[in-house]
C-alpha cells in the first residue's frame, strides 16, 4: 500500500527483465527507473509533466547478447569508418546513465521464457552456464536478427572494433570496386557513405526492381530522389537487374574478385561484394507461439502488454522491432515504445498495490516515416512535408554523427 511519505510499501523490489540492451530496452529501464526515483521521465515531451507521486522499489536486469550499447542508425558509416566505429559501441559499464543499482546486465542469450511461472532461461556468455532469471515484469526488446553488413556480428566491443577494422580495409582496397547487392534502406546508406569516405573507389549498386527502396510504402519521388543522390556522388546504380551468379575468380594470379552474372547476361568483376538484401528475422524464438504473429512478431496492445493467448499477458510488455505495430521499423519509434512501457509497468505496479486506476499511455499507429543518411546530405518522406533533402536537413536530422548525440538520451543521468 502507499505510504505517507510518497514511497510504495512493498516486500521486495519489484523485478523487470528486459531482454534486449538497445533503444527500446533501455529507454524502457531508464524510464522506470526515472518514475521509481520520483522523477519525471527523460524521455518525457510534455513540458507540463509532474513527478509521479510514489517511489517504488525496483530492479531492472538487462540480458542482452552484446557487451554493450551498439548505434544501429550510424551502421553504415561505422563498419567503413574505424573512427565512427569506435565512437558506436559503448560498453553498458561505461555508460553513465546505467551505472544504478537499481541495474544489472547479463550477457548471454534468452533461450525460453515461462510467462506462467514468470521465470526466464538465459545462458550467460562467459560461463556457457544457464541460469533462472525470475521476474515481475517482462519486456522483450531483442529486435531482429540481422546478418552482416547489415550489423556487426561481434559480441564484445573489442571484436566489433577488430571486425570493423578489416571490414573497412577490404573495402578501401578492394581492387576492382566494390559491388552492393540491393536497394534497399541499408544498401543505398551503405552504398553512400563508402563513396564518401572513400572516393577513389568505385561503388555499384545493383538493384532488382524499377526503382530503389521498392519494399518500402513511400511514394516514387522519394525512391526517385535517392537515386538521383546516389548518381550526384558516384555510385552506379543498375535498377531490373538481379544477381544471378557469382563466381570467385583470380585476376593476375596474385588477388581474389568476383564475376557476377546479371539477369540480362551483363558481367560485372568486382573485388568485394556486400550484401544488403537479407530480411530480418524476428528474434522471439523464446517466447510461446501463442505470442506471436505467424511471422514471428509479439502481439501487442495499445498498452504494449501482450495481447496473445499467453499467462500473465498484463504482466509481459513487448517494444521495437519485434512488436507487431505497423509503420516502418524505427529506432525513435523503439525508443517512444520503450517510454510507454516503463510507464506502464510503473501504472501497473500502483494499480496491484492499492494506488487506483492505472493511466496507460496507448500507442497510435505511427505512420510511414523515414530519413535517410546519403554522404552529405539526406532525404526524408512524412505524410505532412512529403519529400524533402538537402545538407541542412542532414544536420537536422543526424547532426554530425549519425544521429549518436541525439541519441545521448539514452546515457544521460537523470537529475
Amino acid at each position: 500500500m502507499p505510504s505517507n511519505d510518497g514511497v510504495l510499501a512493498a516486500a521486495r523490489a519489484f523485478r523487470v527483465l528486459i531482454i534486449g540492451g538497445s533503444y527500446g530496452g533501455l529507454a524502457a529501464a531508464l524510464t522506470l527507473v526515472d518514475l521509481s526515483r520520483g522523477r519525471v521521465p527523460r524521455f518525457s515531451s510534455n513540458p507540463d509533466a509532474k513527478p509521479p507521486p510514489y517511489r517504488v522499489p525496483i530492479q531492472i536486469t538487462v540480458a542482452d547478447e552484446r557487451d554493450g550499447y551498439y548505434h544501429l542508425i550510424g551502421s553504415p558509416k561505422a563498419l567503413a569508418c574505424e573512427k565512427f566505429a569506435s565512437e558506436s559501441w559503448t560498453r553498458f559499464r561505461d555508460i553513465p546513465a546505467l551505472k544504478s543499482p537499481d541495474i544489472t546486465f547479463i550477457q548471454g542469450s534468452v533461450s525460453g521464457v515461462d510467462c506462467a511461472a514468470k521465470v526466464a532461461r538465459i545462458l550467460e556468455t562467459e560461463t556457457q552456464n544457464t541460469r533462472t532469471e525470475p521476474y515481475d515484469y517482462l519486456v522483450v526488446a531483442s529486435g531482429l536478427r540481422r546478418v552482416f553488413p547489415a550489423v556487426p556480428q561481434s559480441l564484445r566491443r573489442a571484436e566489433f572494433l577488430e571486425e570493423a577494422k578489416l571490414h573497412a580495409n577490404d573495402v578501401r582496397n578492394a581492387r576492382g570496386g566494390v559491388v552492393i547487392i540491393g536497394g534497399g534502406a541499408v544498401g543505398v546508406e551503405m552504398a553512400a557513405e563508402l563513396k564518401i569516405l572513400v572516393p577513389q573507389q568505385q561503388v555499384t549498386l545493383i538493384h532488382s526492381r524499377k526503382r530503389l527502396l521498392s519494399s518500402e510504402p513511400l511514394p516514387d519521388d522519394f525512391a526517385e530522389r535517392v537515386d538521383t543522390i546516389l548518381r550526384e556522388v558516384g555510385v552506379e546504380v543498375i535498377l531490373e537487374q538481379r544477381v544471378v551468379d557469382t563466381t570467385e575468380v583470380d585476376v593476375d594470379g596474385e588477388r581474389r574478385a568476383w564475376l557476377l552474372t546479371l539477369s540480362d547476361g551483363q558481367r560485372l568483376t568486382t573485388g568485394r561484394v556486400l550484401s544488403a538484401i537479407s530480411r530480418p528475422i524476428p528474434t522471439s524464438m523464446y517466447l510461446s507461439p501463442d505470442a506471436l504473429t505467424n511471422d514471428g512478431y509479439v502481439k501487442v496492445h495499445s498498452s504494449l502488454q501482450f495481447s496473445g493467448d499467453v499467462s500473465n499477458p498484463e504482466h509481459h510488455f513487448a517494444v521495437g522491432d519485434l512488436a507487431a505495430w505497423n509503420g516502418i521499423k524505427r529506432c525513435g519509434s523503439a525508443m517512444h515504445m520503450g517510454h510507454y512501457a516503463g510507464n506502464n509497468i510503473y501504472q501497473h505496479i500502483l494499480a496491484e498495490r492499492g494506488a487506483g486506476k492505472p493511466n496507460f499511455m496507448t500507442l497510435n499507429p505511427f505512420p510511414n516515416v523515414i530519413g535517410l543518411a546519403l554522404g552529405h546530405k539526406a532525404v526524408s518522406w512524412t505524410p505532412d512535408q512529403g519529400t524533402r533533402h538537402g545538407e541542412d536537413l542532414l544536420t537536422s536530422l543526424f547532426g554530425e554523427d549519425m544521429g549518436n548525440t541525439s541519441m545521448s538520451t539514452l546515457q544521460k543521468v537523470g537529475t
